[in-house]
């Protein structure tokens, strides 16, 4: 099955991503693997410190691993680097620009949001999470899902919204100014162990 649906603080517990989703669980969750002897420290082989950082990112965008394949070979095919390509296509995912801009409390929250029709983007209804957004490109709320969205955005701090796009809360209007540079990124993201990776 290619999409998981075990328990996701035990998945990301594994690979070191931090979910948002419950931040009592997680100011209070424990940094080591899940399991009995997830505190043991063990050496990795140059292989899975390779993998781990794969899916480190992977499911910090919640994307599935033939998604993630798909945006690494786009990336490749450009002109730049690729590890920060890679970041910045992943970034550019309309539910992770919604998360970004506070309009949802975690990812998967935001690709709901998305997922059931109350965004427009450009004036056009989008229902696709992983819709790429250009520089420029304008996202808006549908007017009959104002009052579900100040809702949402009643319990974020939006001061914390990234340089590269403009947030009104009243308007509910998010422009996507600019692609973020790679020093406007987490700096845990270690983008070129996920190169070894595919070039092995």
């Amino acid at each position: 099955m290619a999409r998981y649906t075990g328990p996701t603080n035990k998945l990301f517990r594994n690979y070191g991503v931090k979910d948002l989703s419950n931040r009592k669980l997680t100011s209070s969750m424990r940094q080591t693997a899940s399991g009995q002897h997830g505190a043991v420290r063990k050496k990795l082989s140059e292989y899975a410190i390779h993998l781990n950082e794969k899916q480190k990112i992977r499911l910090t965008y919640l994307v599935s691993e033939k998604q993630f394949a798909k945006y690494y070979n786009e990336a490749a095919r450009k002109k730049g680097v690729t590890g920060t390509i890679l970041l910045q296509i992943l970034e550019s995912r309309l539910d992770n620009i919604l998360f970004r801009a506070g309009f949802g409390v975690t990812r998967k929250q935001s690709r709901q949001i998305v997922n059931h029709g109350h965004v427009l983007v450009n004036g056009k209804k989008v229902d696709i999470p992983s819709y790429l957004v250009k520089a420029g490109d304008v996202i808006t709320v549908k007017a009959r899902s104002n009052d579900y969205l100040k809702t949402v955005m009643s319990t974020i701090d939006l001061s914390c919204a990234p340089a590269w796009i403009t947030v009104d809360k009243d308007a509910l209007k998010i422009t996507f100014e600019r692609i973020p540079q790679r020093e406007e990124l987490d700096p845990e993201f270690k983008e070129q162990l996920v190169i070894e990776y595919y070039s092995k």
